[in-house]
């Protein structure tokens, strides 16, 4: 007979999502991960093959899991530039709330990968593919006459991203809830506004 693991992978991945998120990958050492996870090194190893083999895993969980909000938000919304305007406003929020960080997982694991190396290679295309996806937003936006033929909707969706990892960035910093509000507003608008021309 197979043997059960006895873990919760998803649990596992939570945790240890949440704990690189706050922590950063190089600083996250495995005796956290021992800690958090209540895992020995041995069935760590067994479970995830390394700690970078984790570290991947949880990207993963991570970029998946703000690709499906961003779905969710575009699939509800009344136009897909409607539901970007909406996102780069809701990142007013300066509090983590139920969120380990409000920075982007993806932007502080790119920024401590050094360059030209596998791992920063997995990072960046997460990002490529949250261009893509915003870039598809705007592409649908276009077949349905919100946007004029004549925008480039990808200089467009690469300026969205912009926004939302500078805007994440940004509440790491900010302390005044007020100013995080106008200035995510004020790049919605900009949005609005890149669009109209």
């Amino acid at each position: 007979m197979a043997r059960t693991a006895s873990y919760d992978r998803n649990a596992a991945l939570e945790t240890a999502m949440n704990l690189f998120w706050t922590k950063g990958y190089h600083a996250t050492s495995l005796k956290d991960l021992e800690a958090r996870l209540q895992m020995k090194p041995g069935s760590i190893y067994a479970a995830f093959k390394s700690k970078e083999a984790l570290f991947r895993a949880t990207l993963d969980r991570y970029a998946a899991r703000m690709s499906a909000e961003l779905e969710a938000l575009i699939a509800s919304s009344p136009t897909p530039l409607e539901a970007l305007q909406t996102h780069l406003r809701s990142l007013a929020v300066i509090a983590p709330c139920d969120r380990p960080s409000t920075a982007c997982m993806l932007v502080k694991s790119l920024l401590e990968a050094p360059q030209e190396d596998e791992l920063r290679d997995f990072i960046t295309a997460h990002l490529d593919r949250v261009e893509t996806l915003i870039a598809a937003a705007l592409n649908d936006a276009q077949r349905k006459g919100t946007l004029p033929a004549t925008c480039d909707t990808g200089r467009l969706a690469r300026r969205v991203q912009t926004y939302i990892f500078g805007l994440k960035v940004q509440a790491q910093r900010e302390t005044d809830p007020d100013r995080m509000r106008d200035l995510c507003h004020d790049l919605a608008d900009e949005i609005g506004r890149a669009a109209a021309t």
